[in-house]
């Protein structure tokens, strides 16, 4: 409670100041605002009102998770890191400006500390989550020595990784993240249970999802951080992709700790693969069908059209949905749900020879058969309740 009255309250302090800096921009960010027809005023109003929704969604989170669970020690280092998240990824520390003004030493002390709870609680979820217990057991020793000599060095001291040799700093990195994958990979396949495995894939989803959605971002848009100040639509749009991506962790992170058993992650994951690729494929086919249109067109009629380009595409693309949405699903399916694709498969056929079969004897074995084949029990056994009368007979 107290890191995150410290941390939200910097951020709240932090605000004003960070208003008041966007709303005074230099003059080729003036120049770029009043071709896009915006104000100061408005481009720092935006700038604001998105660092703090994406804030107030990672503290939200946190919250909720310390209303419901506050008794589960892993709850609560979860609603730690996401209340410190949110504010470091929203750039609002290590430095809190408005802090710093008048307590300069204060500002800088506060925010590294900040910062170093919120590496040390992140590093910390990946060794602990979901069942609180550090597996495999020598990943506490590994938590010790990165809390101390990695990012303990790296806010407090001027000697830390950013001082390295680029090789050695990519090393550390490396084995850094690399354990927090491997540690992850060892609980999900040797030591998590049902439950803790579903927990697994909706923080998984999320993260992936989060990753995905920033480098999606920085290949077509490019980062926010990487564009220059003149480029403020392209860098407003930026903003907004990678924080609607980035939301996506606090999200299943919550699911994941509240709401794991109520939702099926299989079912989300599969549609998300199938209409994703099916995105892409679509996107890829219609420009290359409004290039080719165009080749064609200027080849025939010596100049281009392109209202007709478009009309041919969209209806190419109309065509196309459907027959690459059942492939695409059928593939992955068989690819990465085999099992449950093989269930289906033989259910559809129990079903069509249920209509057929007049046999009890028959049915009866295919419906045992069905079911092992299904749900591969240990042991599967067969009762049909005798009837009293000529309807419980028909019925049974």
């Amino acid at each position: 409670m107290a890191i995150a009255v410290v941390t939200l309250g910097a951020f709240a302090m932090s605000v004003p100041a960070r208003y008041a800096t966007l709303a005074y921009p230099t003059d080729n960010v003036s120049a770029a605002l009043a071709n896009l027809g915006l104000s100061s005023g408005a481009y720092a109003l935006y700038n604001v009102a998105l660092d703090t929704v994406f804030v107030s969604v990672f503290a939200a989170v946190a919250i909720v998770i310390f209303w419901r669970r506050s008794e589960d020690p892993v709850a609560l280092l979860v609603a730690t890191m996401l209340v410190v998240w949110g504010p470091l990824n929203a750039l609002y520390l290590p430095t809190p400006s408005t802090i710093e003004k008048p307590y300069p030493v204060l500002g800088i002390t506060l925010g590294l500390i900040l910062t170093y709870i919120g590496y040390i609680a992140w590093m910390l979820f990946f060794y602990l989550f979901p069942s609180g217990h550090f597996v495999p057991r020598w990943t506490r020793w590994l938590a010790l020595i990165y809390g101390v000599f990695f990012f303990g060095l790296w806010n407090f001291t001027p000697f830390g990784p950013l001082s390295w040799p680029p090789p050695l700093f990519t090393a550390a990195v490396v084995a850094v993240w690399g354990s927090f994958l491997m540690a992850q990979i060892y609980r999900y396949a040797r030591v998590s249970d049902r439950t803790e495995r579903q927990q697994t894939k909706w923080v998984v989803f999320g993260v992936a999802v989060a990753i995905v959605g920033t480098l999606a971002t920085v290949f077509t848009v490019e980062a926010a951080v990487d564009l220059p100040p003149r480029e403020v639509g392209q860098r407003m749009l930026s903003m907004l992709l990678m924080d609607a991506s980035g939301l996506m962790i606090p999200l299943s992170i919550g699911i994941a700790m509240l709401r794991s058993r109520l939702f099926d992650i299989d079912v989300v994951i599969n549609r998300t693969l199938v209409y994703g690729s099916l995105t892409a494929m679509l996107v890829a086919l219609y420009v290359g069908s409004v290039t080719l249109a165009q080749t064609v067109l200027r080849a025939l009629a010596g100049h281009e059209q392109p209202q007709l380009e478009v009309v041919v595409s969209t209806l190419a693309i109309a065509a196309l949905f459907n027959p690459l949405r059942r492939r695409t699903q059928t593939f992955m399916d068989r690819r990465f749900y085999r099992r449950k694709y093989d269930a289906a498969q033989t259910l559809g056929a129990f079903s069509a020879r249920l209509r057929e079969e007049t046999n009890l004897a028959t049915l009866s074995n295919e419906l045992v058969s069905v079911v092992n084949d299904t749900m591969q029990p240990q042991h599967v056994s067969l009762w049909l309740r005798p009837g009293t009368d000529s309807n419980a007979r028909q019925a049974d």
